[in-house]
């Protein structure tokens, strides 16, 4: 079912955006300047419940987004601390400890892909006979 935003008021709409940026409902509340009890019942609202959860859906997004971002930059530093031969060793073999725990995990996928792609094959060639 589809949000239509136009059925909140512009308090509920301040409401939402206070949930995303305080960190608790009360806080969020008093941001708005209504009641606890009231952004409460307006959270059990299904219009109101529904846009606020593709407002974190968004907002989270970004967070993903920017987090993808950095990941060359993180990459690029856990491989410095690798070489770096003035970096204690720990922090060395830490850093190399997540490159294979991540190198490894990226090709987890892969291997799912092929095997499922695999079933597919052979579930096509039981039906031809």
């Amino acid at each position: 079912m589809s949000v239509d935003v136009s059925e909140l008021t512009q308090k509920q709409e301040e409401a939402i955006l206070a949930l995303l940026t305080q960190p608790s409902v009360e806080k969020a509340a008093a941001a708005v300047e209504v009641a606890p009890r009231t952004l409460y019942r307006w959270l059990n609202e299904p219009v109101f419940d529904q846009a606020y959860r593709k407002a974190r859906r968004a907002a989270f997004g970004q967070t993903i987004a920017r987090l993808q971002q950095a990941s060359s930059t993180a990459a690029t530093l856990l491989l410095k601390m690798i070489v770096d031969i003035n970096a204690p060793a720990s922090t060395r073999v830490r850093a190399a400890d997540i490159v294979l725990d991540k190198a490894g995990k990226a090709i987890e996928p892969e291997d799912i892909e092929a095997r499922l792609s695999a079933l597919e094959r052979g579930a096509e060639e039981s039906k031809r006979r």
